[in-house]
């Protein structure tokens, strides 16, 4: 007999999309029967956002008055003096730093003390290969291959209570990403209104995905049917009460027409539907900018506008949950300092990450970024990690969810926070 914590745990249900059509009518007769689900209390929220393929961050907030970052980058150097030849300006933060002006939808918020930024930011194991990298980084354990459980996962089993809700970890991605595997249930749903079950991609939830849900659903008994069921049928329901094409943002917000401005409208629909969310992940893909990366246009420039103005679709959408809600960008390593031969930039150590909300210590560049002369650099060629990732998200989790247990959270690290959070 499987208890309905084990069956969660177990079959780790993903839900996403194949279409409401589309669900099996046994199943759709249980939903019928459950009891309507009340509403959920309101909590803290924390969403992060995967750049995949390391994003350049000197790009993103440039140490402007290095002259030896200007010497590594002939073509792809900004500066934030006004008037500069055929382009934009950096925002100029603090004299030192410069915002690439594609990110203007950043600057309100930074000058209001909503923004952080965290420099030099990366992972202690100094891998560059993307698998490894963001493998490390969303385990939370650099060193170590072989963690069955990712950071979030871990977070959403540290937040004191077992959530009464299948939602209380989503990902709004076609597949559970390595972020929220392990043992306390998360949802991977790709579309809100094309939704379907399939099994976790892990080792036993792939054999169990091999059957069709019915012939592993009549593996149990009855009365797992009425106690694991009903959560997993009551998160269909949810959303079959929910027209959500017909979604209408608040403030007259408009977001853009993008995967991420598509996965975080989808969030906040989650969000203002009450239904326990508290931790949530979605995807920015492109940051892998080997050639042809540009200056104040090219893709660099479009992917940052599209994260920028993004999330800020998302902050003013959610007015109303602000005090609630901290966002916070994560990618796997940066790029070199000096450009390569395609006027690209090739795989690197030390990045950047945003973090915006209420309790976040902003209008500040956190970190430290010492001048990039090539003896400051790491194996020569690359801006050095001088912050541990784990230093800052173990912050924003203990300081925005209350978390406080970063021997669980992020095992064999011991380092301090940098103050990225206030309290």
């Amino acid at each position: 007999m499987v208890s309905r914590r084990g069956f969660l745990k177990a079959g780790g249900l993903a839900l996403f999309g194949i279409g409401l059509g589309g669900i099996p009518g046994f199943l759709a007769d249980a939903v019928a029967g459950t009891v309507a689900p009340g509403l959920f209390k309101r909590k803290k929220i924390l969403v992060c956002i995967f750049q995949r393929g390391a994003m350049d961050g000197l790009k993103a907030v440039t140490p402007f008055t290095d002259n030896f970052l200007k010497a590594a980058r002939p073509s792809l150097f900004m500066t934030a003096a006004k008037g500069a030849p055929n382009q934009k300006p950096l925002i100029d933060l603090d004299g030192k730093f410069g915002l690439h002006p594609s990110m203007a939808a950043f600057e309100p918020m930074f000058r209001e003390k909503r923004l952080g930024i965290v420099h030099g930011i990366g992972s202690p194991n100094n891998t560059r290969s993307h698998f490894d990298a963001q493998d490390f980084m969303e385990s939370g354990t650099p060193f170590k291959k072989g963690t069955t459980s990712g950071w979030l996962n871990r977070a959403v089993g540290l937040l004191g209570h077992d959530g009464a809700t299948p939602f209380q970890g989503v990902s709004l991605t076609s597949s559970l990403p390595r972020s929220f595997y392990g043992e306390n249930p998360a949802v991977a749903i790709k579309n809100l209104a094309d939704f379907n079950i399939q099994m976790r991609g892990n080792v036993s939830g792939a054999k169990m995905a091999s059957q069709s849900f019915e012939d592993l659903y009549d593996q149990t008994s009855s009365g797992l049917l009425k106690n694991t069921g009903k959560e997993s049928f009551e998160a269909i329901k949810m959303l079959q009460k929910t027209d959500v094409k017909a979604y209408k943002p608040e403030n007259n917000v408009v977001y853009p027409a993008t995967a991420l401005g598509n996965s975080l409208k989808q969030i906040a629909q989650l969000i203002k539907m009450d239904v326990g969310l508290e931790v949530a992940f979605a995807e920015s893909g492109g940051w892998d900018t080997h050639f042809n990366q540009g200056k104040d246009t090219g893709v660099f420039a479009r992917n940052v506008e599209d994260l920028s103005t993004c999330m800020m679709a998302f902050w003013n959408d959610l007015a109303r949950y602000q005090d609630d809600l901290t966002v916070m960008t994560m990618t796997e390593f940066g790029r070199t300092v000096a450009q390569n031969g395609t006027g690209g930039t090739d795989h690197g150590r030390g990045s950047c990450n945003f973090i915006l909300g209420h309790s976040v210590n902003g209008g500040l560049v956190h970190g430290v970024v010492n001048p990039l002369s090539k003896e400051n650099l790491e194996d020569g060629r690359d801006l050095a990690v001088t912050t541990d990732f784990r230093s800052v998200f173990s912050e924003v989790a203990d300081v925005h969810l209350g978390i406080n247990n970063d021997k669980i959270l992020f095992p064999d690290f011991d380092g301090k926070k940098i103050g990225v959070m206030r309290g």
